[in-house]
């Protein structure tokens, strides 16, 4: 997923990257690089720009199987399930699929509550030492504000 967020940055810096187009200012998530996806734009350039850090759980449910091929994991280890959470972003006012944290489930993620986007592992693979990295949304401590 080159591109879609920064990498090699503290956590505190992480971000998901979009881009906004000059013409119409609107915001595209997974970044769009060749034109606007927005009808009604007459056209413009677009621009990288870092997304909202944080937003509020639009809804979320969990992975409680395991998936078949082309996704990865390793048959050997119990399959353990995990939360896909749908974010809607303070700023940009528009939703983001994700996993949650590792150890966040369901029950962690009330519709409404605020979450911050935070650097995650997708998978390692032992073979090359090689690591995808991904996002993940964390719930934001009781009394922490969206923006």
């Amino acid at each position: 997923m080159a591109g879609w967020f920064t990498e090699d940055t503290a956590e505190e810096d992480f971000r998901l990257l979009g881009t906004r187009c000059s013409g119409c200012r609107s915001v595209h998530f997974p970044r769009e690089d060749d034109h606007c996806r927005n009808p009604a734009c007459p056209g413009g350039e677009l621009a990288e720009v870092p997304l909202s850090k944080r937003g509020t759980v639009w809804s979320c449910t969990d992975g409680r199987y395991r998936p078949p091929p082309p996704y990865v994991s390793d048959p050997e280890k119990p399959w353990v399930p995990y939360t896909l959470v749908a974010v809607e972003l303070a700023a940009e006012r528009m939703v983001v699929l994700g996993q949650a944290a590792p150890g966040v489930g369901v029950g962690d993620l009330p519709v409404g509550s605020v979450v911050e986007v935070v650097p995650g592992v997708l998978d390692e693979d032992r073979a090359t030492g090689t690591v995808h990295t991904t996002w993940h949304w964390r719930p934001v401590p009781a009394g922490g504000d969206a923006s």
